[in-house]
């Protein structure tokens, strides 16, 4: 019924039953690039950058630590001392390595990353994050177990960038358990009502506070209906998309943009504890 097998580096997961298919790429920070069901695409993947290793990729879904979002000027301050982390961390640009798969209950793999000279550089904390994608009929299950390995306590954001596939966004539909959101770089928070304007070039919003841990976009031209749910951890939906691309973004965030340095919802892990975070997908065909 499941399999998991590596060719060329990339590791597929395949369910038989749904013909499903997701693969994954531990060489670019772990990210799991592709999730068909049949002939379907559920994820977008730009291939022209993909294509250049100098470039984040944009498709998929990669992986978000030690911070979600951006910091003001991308610096922050720990212990009297200021730090440099670009945006969303450093969890997606690394090398991962596999540490476990199986093929009970689900296709999964496991992908394991560990501080080093370079994290610690940037962010003073040692760490292990252990990350497992369970591919199932139709759902695709994320867990991400983040670990202290230090003397201190480990503060920390973690959070996902889905990049879902949708040609015509016209057709999109949304319920999404929050009443308002924030723009990108603004304060003041804007009603929702269960529409956007996709006449925008570019739409970066913060949905907060959360009202309940699942959301749903239902996409009438694809004929298919994806639902996220997440644990109490996250505390933040990011929504993104940019106008002409075949794309848009729901990223859950345990924490918004800043907060190492404002502490908003930022998470404490004490030394030599661990704590797990969980996020499923889920797609029905209409």
């Amino acid at each position: 019924m499941y399999s998991v097998r590596e060719e060329a580096g990339v590791w597929i997961l395949q369910s038989e039953r749904d013909q499903g298919r997701a693969t994954v790429l531990p060489e670019r920070g772990g990210i799991l690039l592709s999730w068909d069901i049949g002939t379907k695409d559920i994820l977008y993947l730009d291939r022209e950058r993909f294509a250049n290793p100098a470039l984040s990729i944009r498709g998929g879904i990669p992986l978000l630590f030690p911070i979600c979002g951006n910091l003001v000027d991308d610096t922050y301050t720990w212990g009297g001392q200021s730090y440099k982390l670009s945006q969303h961390g450093f969890a997606r640009n690394l090398p991962w390595t596999v540490s476990h798969y199986s093929t009970n209950d689900g296709a999964s793999i496991t992908l394991t990353l560990t501080h080093n000279d370079q994290t610690l550089a940037v962010y003073p904390f040692p760490f292990q994050l252990d990350y497992t994608y369970i591919l199932r009929p139709q759902t695709l299950e994320l867990r991400c177990r983040h670990t202290n390995l230090g003397k201190t306590p480990l503060p920390f954001a973690t959070g996902i960038h889905p990049y879902f596939l949708a040609p015509d966004k016209t057709q999109l539909h949304f319920h999404i358990p929050a009443q308002q959101y924030i723009p990108k770089g603004e304060n003041k928070p804007q009603p929702f009502q269960g529409e956007l304007d996709f006449e925008r070039p570019e739409i970066d919003i913060a949905f907060m506070p959360l009202t309940g841990q699942r959301a749903t976009v239902t996409d009438r031209a694809r004929q298919l209906e994806l639902t996220i749910s997440y644990d109490q951890h996250y505390t933040t939906l990011i929504f993104w998309t940019v106008q002409g691309k075949d794309f848009y973004c729901l990223e859950p965030w345990s924490a918004p943009r800043n907060a190492l340095n404002t502490g908003e919802n930022l998470l404490t892990l004490p030394p030599g504890e661990s704590l797990e975070t969980v996020v499923t997908m889920e797609v029905k065909f209409l």
